[in-house]
Order: C-alpha cells, then sequence, then structure tokens
C-alpha cells in the first residue's frame, strides 16, 4: 500500500501544461492528414505502390492454393511445378521492388511532412509572447519540437505500413467468402473480441503514454536548466543536490514508462492467443471439410494461409501499439503547441513609419497573476526625445512598463499608445523594429562579436559595423578582444566580461537607430574605464531617441530629463535628480540607500575611511 501511494504521488507531479487539450481520434487523423495535402503527388504514388503490394500479398498464398488442386485433380507435377514455382518467383520479386520503391517514397513523404511540422510547432513557439516562456518550460517545448515530432514520424511510418496488410486482408476476405462462407465467419468471429481489446487497452495506452512524455520532456528539462547553471552549481557545490534532482526526475520518468511497457506488454500476448483459437477451429472445421470433400484441399491450404496473413496486420497494429499511442500522444502534444493562444493579441496591423517617440500610459491597469497585480491605473505621458528614468524598490513595476510597451505582455486594461496611435492595433513586426532593448542581462548568441552586433540588422556592411564599434571609447575595448570583431563570443557570451557582453548589446542597438530604447540596465559591477565607454555608447543612443531607463546607476539617473519614482505600480514623485533630492522624500531615501554611494561627494568625504585595513601596509 505505501509503494502504491508512492508511485501515485510520483506521478501527480506528471502534470499537464495547461494549454495542453485532448483531441479524439479522428480529430488527430484529420489533422494527421492534412499535413500531407502539400505532398500530394508523392501520397497519390505512395498508395498506389500500397495498393500494388498488397495485391501481390496476396496472389501467392491464392496461386499455391489453384496448384494444390491442379495437382489432386490429376493435372501432371511435371507441368504444374515448374510453371507454378516461376509465377510463385515473379510474384515474390514483384513484391520486393514494390516494397523497395514504396519505402523510398515514403521516407521522402514522411521526412518531408515532419519537417513542415517541426517548422510549424517552432513557428508557434517563437510566435508567443514572454509570459508564455515565463510559465512554461523551455525544455518542455524543445521536447515537442524535436521529440515528439520524431514520435509521430514513427506513427505515419506505421500506418502506411499497416494500410497495405488491411488492403491485403479486405481482398483475402472477399475471396474466402466466394470459396467458403462458413470457415470465413470463423475468422470474423474474432474481430468483435479484437475491437473490444483495442477500445480499452486504448483509452489506458494513450493515458500512460501521455504521462511517460511528461516524464521525459521533465528530464529533459531538468538537464538543460542544470547544463544552464552549472557554474552556480559549482560554486555553492551542489552538485550532489543537482544531482539527487536529476535522480528524481529520472525515476519518476522511469516510473511512467515502465507502466507503459508493462501494459503495453502484454498486447502481443493477447493477440496471439486469440490467433491460436481462430486457427484451431480452422483447422479442425476445415480438415473435417476436406474429408467430407465439403471443400478442396487447396481451399482448406488457402484458409490456413490466410488465417496468418489475415491475423498479421491486426497481430502487428497492437503488437506495435506501443508506436501507435506513442505517436498519437505525441501528434497531440504537438498540435497543442501550434494551437496554444497567444496572451498578447493585435486589433489590427497599421503599418508604420519611423516613429517620432510618444508615449502616453492611460489607466492601465497590469498583472502577471490575476492574484498579484503589478500595474494599478498607471498614467504617464512621455514626450518624443525624452530621457525618462525609472527608479523604485524590487517590485516597484520598473520593468513591467518597460516590457508592456516593447508589447512582450498584454495589460488587463487602460490603454497605451505611440505617438497617438493605440499599441494594439499596430504591426507588431514594424513596430519592434523601431524598439531597442537591452535586457538587465545581456543576451549574445554563439558567433562572432560582429555577427552580434548586426544581429538586428543583417544587411549591415563589415565597414559599417567596424567604424561604429570603433566610435565608442575610440575602439579601446575592441582593441582588447583577440580578434577584433571576428572574436567568438561562447555561448551565451561566456568568454566576455559583463562589460563587454554589455558594450556588444548597446552597439548593437545603436546600429539598428531605434525610434524608442529600453534600458533595464545591469546591476553588474565593471571597471571605471567600461563603465565610460558604456556611458559613451549609452549618450549616442539616446541623442537621437526616446529613452526608457531601468536606472541602477547614479550616473544615469542624473543625465536623464526626468526622473519616474514608482512604489507598487504608482508613480509617488518625478522630476529632476537635484529637485526631488530638494524634496527629501521617496527618491532622497532611495538616492541615499542606493546611489549615495556612487557619488564623487560621497567618496571624497569618505575620504581614508573608505581604505581596506591592509592598504598602506
Amino acid at each position: 500500500l505505501r509503494s502504491e501511494r508512492e508511485r501515485m504521488k510520483m506521478f501527480a507531479s506528471l502534470e499537464a501544461d495547461a494549454y495542453d487539450r485532448q483531441y479524439t481520434d479522428w480529430e488527430l487523423a484529420v489533422r494527421i492528414a492534412s499535413r500531407f495535402r502539400a505532398f500530394g503527388r508523392s501520397a497519390a504514388v505512395l498508395s498506389l505502390l500500397t495498393l500494388l503490394m498488397a495485391g501481390a500479398a496476396s496472389l501467392e498464398p491464392m496461386i499455391v492454393a489453384y496448384g494444390i488442386d491442379r495437382l489432386r485433380d490429376g493435372s501432371s507435377a511435371d507441368a504444374t511445378v515448374p510453371v507454378l514455382c516461376l509465377v510463385v518467383l515473379v510474384v515474390g520479386v514483384g513484391w520486393w521492388l514494390l516494397r523497395f520503391f514504396n519505402r523510398r517514397v515514403s521516407a521522402r513523404l514522411i521526412g518531408g511532412a515532419v519537417r513542415e511540422l517541426q517548422m510549424d510547432a517552432f513557428s508557434a513557439a517563437i510566435g508567443h509572447d514572454l509570459s508564455f516562456f515565463d510559465q512554461y518550460s523551455s525544455g518542455g517545448i524543445v521536447s515537442r519540437i524535436t521529440s515528439d515530432t520524431q514520435d509521430f514520424s514513427r506513427l505515419v511510418e506505421l500506418v502506411t505500413w499497416q494500410a497495405s496488410g488491411i488492403v491485403q486482408t479486405v481482398i483475402l476476405s472477399i475471396v474466402l467468402w466466394r470459396i467458403e462462407p462458413d470457415l470465413t465467419l470463423i475468422l470474423f468471429a474474432i474481430l468483435p473480441f479484437v475491437a473490444l481489446f483495442a477500445v480499452w487497452f486504448r483509452s489506458v495506452a494513450r493515458k500512460l503514454t501521455r504521462r511517460g512524455m511528461q516524464a521525459t520532456a521533465g528530464v529533459n528539462d531538468t538537464i538543460k536548466e542544470t547544463v544552464s547553471g552549472i557554474a552556480v552549481a559549482k560554486n555553492f557545490r551542489r552538485e550532489q543536490g543537482i544531482y539527487d534532482e536529476f535522480s528524481a526526475a529520472n525515476h519518476r520518468s522511469y516510473g511512467a514508462n515502465l507502466a507503459r511497457g508493462l501494459l503495453l506488454n502484454m498486447v502481443f500476448p493477447v493477440m496471439s492467443g486469440l490467433g491460436g483459437i481462430a486457427g484451431a477451429f480452422l483447422l479442425y472445421i476445415g480438415g473435417h471439410g476436406v474429408v467430407q470433400k465439403a471443400i478442396s484441399m487447396g481451399a482448406w491450404y488457402l484458409f490456413l494461409q490466410s488465417l496468418e496473413r489475415f491475423m498479421y496486420p491486426l497481430l502487428r497494429l497492437t503488437s506495435f501499439w506501443t508506436d501507435v499511442q506513442t505517436g498519437l500522444a505525441a501528434a497531440e502534444r504537438v498540435f497543442a503547441l501550434v494551437d496554444a493562444e497567444h496572451s498578447v493579441n493585435q486589433t489590427g496591423t497599421a503599418e508604420l513609419s519611423t516613429l517620432r517617440g510618444e508615449i502616453r500610459f492611460e489607466h492601465v491597469d497590469f498583472a502577471y497573476r490575476p492574484e498579484e497585480p503589478v500595474l494599478s491605473d498607471f498614467s504617464l505621458d512621455i514626450a518624443p526625445g525624452e530621457t525618462l528614468a525609472f527608479v523604485g524598490h524590487t517590485g516597484a513595476g520598473k520593468s513591467s512598463i518597460a516590457r508592456l510597451l516593447a508589447r512582450f505582455y498584454e495589460f488587463q486594461s487602460g490603454c497605451l499608445l505611440v505617438d497617438g496611435q493605440d499599441i494594439r492595433t499596430l504591426d507588431l513586426r514594424s513596430y519592434r523594429q523601431q524598439i531597442g532593448h537591452v535586457a538587465q542581462t545581456p543576451f549574445l548568441f554563439s558567433g562572432t562579436v560582429g555577427d552580434n552586433i548586426r544581429y538586428g540588422c543583417p544587411d549591415a556592411s563589415d565597414e559599417e559595423v567596424w567604424q561604429l564599434a570603433r566610435s565608442v571609447g575610440e575602439g579601446a575595448w575592441l582593441d582588447a578582444l583577440p580578434g577584433g570583431l571576428d572574436t567568438l563570443v561562447g555561448e551565451r557570451g561566456g568568454r566576455l566580461s559583463m562589460g563587454q557582453r554589455q558594450l556588444v548589446a548597446l552597439i548593437r542597438v545603436l546600429l539598428r537607430r531605434p525610434a524608442i530604447f529600453i534600458l533595464d540596465e545591469a546591476t553588474a559591477s565593471v571597471d571605471p574605464f567600461t563603465e565610460c565607454q558604456i556611458r559613451e555608447a549609452l549618450e549616442k543612443i539616446l541623442a537621437r531617441t526616446t529613452g526608457i531607463l531601468i536606472a541602477h546607476r547614479l550616473s544615469t539617473v542624473r543625465s536623464a530629463d526626468r526622473i519616474v519614482v514608482l512604489e507598487e505600480g504608482r508613480i509617488v514623485e518625478q522630476g529632476r535628480h537635484e529637485a526631488l533630492l530638494a524634496m527629501g522624500g521617496q527618491y532622497a531615501d532611495l538616492y541615499n540607500a542606493y546611489f549615495r554611494h556612487q557619488s564623487l561627494e560621497y567618496v571624497e568625504k569618505a575620504g581614508p575611511a573608505t581604505k581596506r585595513p591592509d592598504e598602506g601596509k
């Protein structure tokens, strides 16, 4: 009982994602079939080859049965047997050739369909807003695009191969019915039992298969997160902890897939038992009919041989039910990703010319979760070309304002206007092309420094990139790189210092010349020389754009045209640095807590007191 409780507790953690949905078999069949409409010619050729294969496979036992009857009726063996062998050889070689071409066409068709499905799934994933990736693990999404689409391909391959067996069964059923209806009814009598077993098995197997896939996705997500954060884990000596987390995820996957395997492995014995019962009836009744001369020896042979061919598609379908259910569950998960609704939806597609950068928030309410409001009745006007610095404690809503402006999230009520137009009515692609955004931790893609600078402007020339990079700090930061613009940055920019990554991210925005610039200023400490270079790049950007700064440095706050102080999603103060300090309010408290120690006056006043105990020794 304890073991059962532990097993149920383990499986309880394998919940489906909120956007998952269940499709009926008919809906899945229609969706899968629609994937092959673009490959109509190849699908037609494959269907023809499948029919010819079924016909060739059905001919062999009928030819042999005909030969047996000829020999029993007194035909010469010397004349009949060679002809019979030659015909069987021709049919066998023809079937092999048909199968060869069938596999070639099938491989191309399935490969093309899976490629398109992967592209659609990937397109759906990258088309979602950031709230989607906040809520769902990236490892699970990757698993759907890679592993699940491959499982889908195995399903389609099995179905195309199974179709030949089904057509073969239909052909033999018609022939057998015309020869001996009574024996044919024995074959048909087993079908209701097979159908009942299949219906029961389908519902249980689909559930266990879906659970197994969720467990596998959990393993993938654990591995991805562990590898991404391995430096932090090693720094805190958490190797054993992350090993235990992986062990738990792996154990859940083992349990889920073991339960599925135990169920699926009972299919073949059950179906073999049903086939054995049917074979025994045919052997007894058919043999009795031959003795009574009710049926011919050839017909009895045809029935015995047809039993294998009649049962084989059913045995194959049920014995490979693992692949069938895995494929159907995989298709269900991929289609759920493709069909997942977006939380950010545009009500129009108004094309944009060059933006002036006028921004207006009108009574905006926003929350990541309904029970945790971030902005409440928020209103603010920002003039074109103005540089605004947001300050406030953690959770005050600074980054949320920037994310709403970049249209990464959907606000619940109110209105956000850009150049007098509702942001929801704009063409999102053209709008974001005029937005420059630098996150708190700059992200660089694997490649060179030059590749990352021209990421937003791939058509920029090498000369243009080089001149822009040299314009910041007279190119000193570029000279410090071993390969200049051709320096490889490594995964996520790991080969560069944080300051160098910030410079690359800022120059990338500078090359784009955005109308609105959003900077979630990093808190990482950099040396004074690099900070000077960063400030120079920032000044170049702000000189010709509307700037939204999430400020953490005193130099950034002082350079802003206006400082907006936020508290729990509301504006409590706004104005210039000196005026706000003179008020002695919330900003003054923030200044003393976060910014004062960065000022030159503070350093000069502190003097020797700021020296380390070992200095001067």
